[in-house]
């Protein structure tokens, strides 16, 4: 392509054609402010903060969709600037609940931090003073809260939901004062064809769209005398809850956030990465029978909650080809609360389970009518990273400084194969570790299938070959289940998570999230899995004695009972 030279703020750089104004001063290291603009979404231009002045005619130019030209030159931050910048950004606060103290995103606001950066006071926001809009609070369903008055109409929650996710779930309604963003015919969250996987919350700059909470709920159980309390830690928890407390992405903090729950009062505290191994058990084995009675194939993963509720809604003539294991979250609950009550001899009508997500869908799944195999609701509430954090930081625990405890026993071995579930591909590499042991007696090599979109490898296992896909985000999980429908495709295995790279940028996640920082929790997570001493879930000695004790061995009526599944065909609008 050719290059193209301009100055900004007297500097001069040269760029490929088609670069924005934008992305020409950011190579300069000049720092321009956006809302709207997001680096992993489609250029919007609407809310008008990053405007530049093009001193060559006066024109103000939106710097984040306004091409290069050559020659051109740009100041970006003249007083026609400045002055702009302001206005726009006054507009939008003239709009805006005046509720910061007791918003979710207060602290890490992007309008917040923008109204301090540009020195807006109380009285230049007043000058706009008028009619504000008073719309419901959507909160009905388990998993999302959508505050509309809350909203700036950036788009970026349109665009993720669409560009991302294939879903279309919002869009924008209404025009000029009464415009904003709604589902379809403005139903609750929970009625439309929304995953939950929560993509919307993480690029929202605002608090328009949150999690649903359920701190008190938590909060409420462990002061309970009556109450058991036992919480269940997610493997891309350790590599993202650092992140809260100052910690760079990726920071193992496993023994620090063991301590933390345990100084919150909770009974005992275990890792998800133990029934991590069991769903490899299960779900390896019930590949295998599908290989070798050629049934159902592909065979397509089913720990993702977010993935089941689209394909419920989209692809309901293929839930056949789904895994019926259960997610690692609902298998732990359901063998809390039989096998794990019945070790330590506690009635599991009293015992609240609790687990750590860094996923918005799994509050959904936890409802889910079929997860009930125990007795009782199998997971009593749902955590996000962020909503646990907020609870360490409320009583004043100093995460920093806590000393590195362990998981409790009985259900405290894990391995590596269980770590590396929280990242793309990990769920396959984990799989086959098993599959390929169990019927070659052979170990499997690496695969390296963590990253963004659809990768494919071929695995040969005792002298056939697997075709392997593996892929994230559901608008790229579509197009191979197109292929499946056509009966065109050619994968025996096919892996699907909701969220771009899997859990560790699930919408649970600490805010912002770039994709360097799921990089760098994927490579957290990698390093843990390195230095296990145990990488393979079959080798998991508590896994061993459970099904000693307890299922027998993986497939069987027990196990079907209570760690297996089925899924229901919704309606697609």
């Amino acid at each position: 392509m050719s290059k193209i030279t301009l100055t900004i703020d007297g500097q001069t750089v040269q760029v490929e054609a088609g670069t924005t104004v934008l992305e020409a001063a950011r190579e300069l290291g000049i720092k321009i402010p956006t809302l709207c603009y997001h680096p992993e979404l489609s250029l919007h231009g609407s809310c008008r903060i990053c405007v530049v002045e093009n001193l060559d005619n006066g024109r103000l130019l939106a710097s984040c969709v306004a091409p290069v030209a050559d020659g051109m030159n740009i100041s970006t931050r003249s007083p026609r600037v400045r002055k702009a910048r302001k206005m726009n950004l006054e507009l939008l606060l003239a709009n805006h609940p005046d509720d910061c103290l007791g918003c979710d995103r207060s602290g890490n606001c992007e309008l917040q931090t923008l109204t301090y950066e540009m020195g807006i006071s109380r009285n230049d926001v007043e000058r706009f003073a008028g009619e504000k809009r008073d719309l419901p609070i959507d909160d009905v369903g388990p998993s999302l809260k959508r505050e509309p008055n809350k909203c700036i109409l950036c788009g970026r929650c349109v665009r993720v939901c669409a560009e991302v996710q294939g879903l279309n779930a919002l869009e924008f309604t209404g025009r000029g004062f009464n415009s904003v963003v709604s589902t379809a015919f403005d139903l609750p969250q929970n009625e439309i064809n929304c995953s939950n996987c929560g993509q919307c919350v993480v690029v929202c700059p605002v608090g328009a769209l949150t999690e649903v909470s359920e701190i008190e709920r938590v909060w409420e159980a462990l002061a309970d005398p009556e109450k058991y309390v036992v919480v269940q830690t997610a493997p891309a928890i350790q590599v993202s809850i650092g992140e809260e407390f100052g910690l760079e992405p990726g920071s193992v903090v496993t023994g620090k956030l063991v301590a933390a729950l345990r100084r919150l009062g909770f009974d005992r505290v275990f890792s998800t990465e133990f029934s991590a191994d069991l769903t490899i058990l299960e779900e390896g084995n019930e590949f295998i029978g599908r290989i070798k009675g050629n049934k159902n194939l592909p065979h397509i993963t089913s720990c993702c909650p977010g993935w089941i509720k689209y394909a419920e809604h989209n692809y309901p003539d293929l839930l056949n080809h789904l895994s019926t294991a259960k997610s690692p979250q609902q298998m732990f609950s359901a063998i809390t609360k039989t096998y794990y009550a019945e070790k330590i001899g506690v009635d599991p009508a009293n015992i609240f389970t609790v687990s750590v997500m860094p996923c918005t869908a799994k509050k959904f799944e936890k409802v889910r009518e079929e997860h009930r195999d125990s007795g009782f609701q199998d997971t009593d509430a749902v955590l996000t990273t962020r909503e646990l954090a907020r609870m360490i930081k409320e009583v004043g625990i100093d995460f920093l400084n806590l000393p590195d405890e362990e998981y409790d026993e009985i259900m405290g071995d894990v391995t590596g194969a269980a770590t590396i579930f929280g990242t793309t591909g990990g769920v396959t590499e984990a799989a086959l570790r098993t599959v390929k042991e169990v019927l070659t007696g052979e170990p499997l090599e690496r695969l390296e299938l963590g990253f963004m979109g659809i990768k494919e490898t071929e695995v040969e296992i005792a002298g056939r070959t697997y075709n392997i896909a593996v892929v994230s985000g559901l608008n790229n999980a579509a197009k191979l289940l197109d292929e499946v429908r056509a009966g065109t495709s050619k994968y025996d295995w096919i892996e699907v998570m909701a969220c771009p790279h899997g859990c560790i940028g699930g919408g649970g996640q600490p805010i912002p999230m770039t994709e360097e920082t799921k990089i760098k929790r994927t490579q957290g997570l990698a390093s843990i899995d390195k230095s296990n001493t145990i990488r393979k879930s079959h080798e998991n000695p508590d896994i061993i004695r459970l099904y000693k004790e307890f299922l027998g061995e993986p497939l069987s009526g027990k196990a079907h009972d209570l760690l297996h599944t089925s899924y229901q065909a919704r309606s697609k609008n």
